[in-house]
């Protein structure tokens, strides 16, 4: 029957354009970061110029996350993707051209870094509220897990593309990102879905912060998007990796790459099963178990001193995690009237950015202070407790069954 639902699924015309229109938008993004990357490295030799490149994408997330989510719930959602795709493709046009013609300076990469931040603000909501549109309705969880697993692929795929073809010509990565995105447009264009868009509302402060006040009111929504908050907020080793690449493990830059891949490997796997096998009872309860399991996980990385060891770590980190997202997502979603999803979207997806960047900077602080070990154990025991603490606050999130 597993098996079946999965084949159903795949055959379901919106979803796969709904995944091609997804999957291609990421691996272009993901070439962007391995390609800019190594052009503001190669040009000005400054780590702090690099660092500005993930900053000036992010204030703008930041600032317009919220007018982003009113977007996608006042217009047609397709249009919304089609129109930020377009804009991206140009962008990457541009970046090809000066990059080939070898006119392209510094600020006009960053320039280009922060529209596309800003057009990141508007589709990312746009997407997460237009998946259960375009997913058949009794397949939500399974459907969800099939779009995370087209993202690993993404972050697996995107950087070894970026890496490859930015060897052959700088301007090369940006001109398949320009084709990747003209792609995107085209699939998302074909997304037939029957969601009449609302009666428009005026766009005033109440509507644009509607999803805020929606998710404070949802005691099971709230709890299940500041979950994740912390716990990838104290969970955050992933960012340790070049220390325990270097110093712990010595393992040098291949066995870095290694392990950046070990947490996608597992997310892959496990979404694999998640496809085939949709959790049908106790859901709240697993998705505590899932992120005591990453705690855990992380806590058993932080002490190896083998690199057989770590790499299974990152592995079940990766699994665990990816348990807790398709959950996470479903359960958001499924909660969620359609007409309200754009705006809780970018709640979460303000929540994810948050956990992110902050995690990174946690890590980084506590490592400084304490030591990178004991910081790393630090983080994930303080994964765990927030679990257990989490199951206290929020009981009704603790009762959840059914994520259909």
């Amino acid at each position: 029957m597993a098996t079946a639902a999965a084949a159903s699924l795949f055959r379901h015309f919106p979803f796969l354009f709904f995944l091609g229109s997804r999957g291609f938008s990421r691996i272009a993004t993901q070439i962007a970061a391995v390609a800019v990357g190594w052009q503001i490295y190669e040009m000005t030799d400054s780590a702090f110029q690099l660092g500005m490149v993930g900053l000036v994408q992010f204030l703008p997330i930041a600032i317009l996350v919220f007018i982003a989510g009113a977007a996608a719930d006042r217009y047609d959602r397709r249009r919304v993707l089609q129109v930020c795709q377009t804009i991206e493709g140009v962008v990457a046009l541009f970046l090809a051209w000066g990059t080939y013609a070898g006119w392209i300076t510094v600020p006009q990469i960053f320039v280009a870094m922060a529209l596309l931040g800003i057009v990141t603000a508007f589709e990312n909501p746009a997407t997460a509220a237009l998946l259960p549109n375009a997913a058949p309705q009794h397949m939500l969880q399974q459907a969800t897990a099939v779009a995370t697993a087209a993202t690993q692929v993404a972050i697996i795929g995107g950087p070894a593309i970026g890496g490859i073809t930015y060897g052959i010509s700088p301007s090369v990565p940006y001109a398949i990102m320009a084709v990747l995105w003209a792609v995107s447009v085209i699939f998302s264009g074909m997304i037939d879905v029957e969601r009449t868009v609302i009666e428009k509302e005026p766009p005033t402060l109440s509507v644009l912060f509607a999803g805020a006040r929606f998710v404070r009111n949802n005691p099971a929504i709230l709890g299940t998007i500041s979950l994740d908050l912390f716990a990838v907020l104290l969970g955050g080793a992933v960012a340790l990796l070049p220390i325990y690449a270097r110093d712990i493990l010595q393992i040098g830059p291949l066995g870095l790459g290694l392990l950046r891949t070990a947490p996608a490997i597992g997310s892959l796997a496990m979404t694999a099963v998640l496809a085939r096998y949709a959790i049908k009872s106790g859901a709240g309860m697993k998705m505590f178990q899932a992120v005591i399991v990453f705690g855990f996980a992380t806590v058993v990385f932080a002490v190896s001193q083998t690199m057989w060891l770590s790499l299974i770590a990152l592995i079940v980190m990766g699994a665990a995690d990816t348990v807790s997202v398709v959950m996470r997502f479903s359960l958001v979603q499924l909660a969620t009237p359609d007409e309200m999803r754009g705006r809780v979207g970018a709640v979460n997806f303000l929540f994810i950015n948050a956990s992110n960047q902050l995690g990174q900077f946690e890590s980084g602080v506590t490592a400084a202070l304490m030591g990178t070990v004991p910081a790393a154990v630090l983080g994930g025991v303080g994964t765990v407790l927030v679990a257990f603490l989490w199951m206290k606050l929020f009981p009704s999130l603790l009762k959840v069954e059914r994520l259909d």
